[in-house]
């Protein structure tokens, strides 16, 4: 009312009335129609969607129903049950292992190298100890035959010889030429310290037993050979679990991050460095990993000579066929 009465007072008789009732001319009619059909499909798209949406919740509804009746059923068998507990286990495991990462001791044995020495240090005084002769192993022939022994003997070295072909032969191989370069390396980061690690102790049990059965007083010239072989073994993947697999895990993180940040890795059975062939910094990185890890690579070779060649003696020794 009050703006109708402005403009009657003010004579503005020219101004269009469409404005003050709202009406739309027929030309600006035809110009909303587009805007009104889009807002129609927006319409019909929202409503389709929608019904898309309260379906998906429908089905996904319907399979939780139906897993509530299987679950008796799963709870009874003994593969889930088993399942289930080892997965309790691992969780309970994994929680007390990071609480461990996470203290002050295992910085210091993992993060620096005076531990090792400690390890290196203890090993040598095992083994001498087992190899110098004692008042004890003098007078008799060797500890008498013992199964358990046997048993313990015979399995931690076909574990051992199992390993190295497995790693060397199948895994590592197998890997390369399936995997991407950078996920071939994060396996690789995670196998390498638990191959050596595993590997240097079998190896010590199976030096620590046999050692046991022969006395230094009773050692022919094959004896001595197998005796030297299997310390020879043991102290290299110990030496390579202490001292080149750390350089060698920083060196395979510097080159992750180095190669993720220009795009490269990605390739399967190769090496492409892309742009990064320019960079200083990526060559030198690239040529100390190439360096460690064909020592490695050489001195795991070694290792599985030795191993080779007390095999040769276990199987001369056996009478089972």
């Amino acid at each position: 009312m009050c703006v109708r009465k402005i403009f009657e007072n003010e004579g503005l008789q020219g101004i269009d009335k469409t404005f003050l009732t709202g009406a739309v001319k027929p030309q600006e009619e035809k110009q909303m129609q587009p805007d009104n059909h889009y807002d129609e499909k927006l319409l019909k798209a929202k409503d389709h969607y929608i019904k898309r949406h309260e379906e998906m919740l429908k089905r996904e509804a319907e399979i939780a129903k139906e897993n509530e009746m299987i679950e008796p059923e799963i709870q009874s068998d003994i593969l889930a049950k088993s399942t289930t507990y080892y997965i309790r286990f691992v969780k309970h495991i994994s929680k007390y292992s990071i609480m461990w990462k996470q203290s002050q001791a295992y910085k210091i044995l993992f993060y620096t190298t005076q531990p090792a020495h400690v390890i290196m240090i203890a090993a040598v005084l095992c083994v001498t100890s087992a190899l110098v002769p004692s008042t004890e192993r003098t007078n008799g022939a060797g500890h008498p035959h013992s199964p358990t022994a046997s048993f313990i003997y015979l399995t931690s070295f076909i574990m051992h010889l199992g390993a190295q072909i497995w790693m060397t032969f199948v895994s590592g191989l197998s890997l390369y030429f399936a995997l991407p370069r950078h996920t071939f390396g994060e396996v690789q980061r995670i196998l390498f310290p638990r191959y050596f690690t595993m590997n240097a102790c079998l190896s010590l049990v199976t030096l620590l037993i046999f050692v046991k059965h022969h006395p230094t007083n009773t050692w022919d010239l094959e004896i001595a050979i197998q005796v030297i072989a299997m310390t020879a073994a043991f102290f290299l993947e110990l030496l390579i679990r202490l001292y080149m697999t750390p350089p060698l895990l920083r060196l395979i993180t510097a080159k992750l991050v180095l190669e993720r940040t220009a795009g490269v890795g990605t390739e399967i059975g190769r090496h492409n460095a892309g742009p990064l062939k320019h960079c200083p910094h990526y060559l030198m990185v690239h040529s100390n990993f190439r360096r460690v890890h064909i020592s490695i690579a050489m001195g795991n070779m070694v290792t599985m000579a030795c191993t080779v060649l007390h095999l040769h003696y276990i199987a001369n020794k056996l009478c089972v066929v």
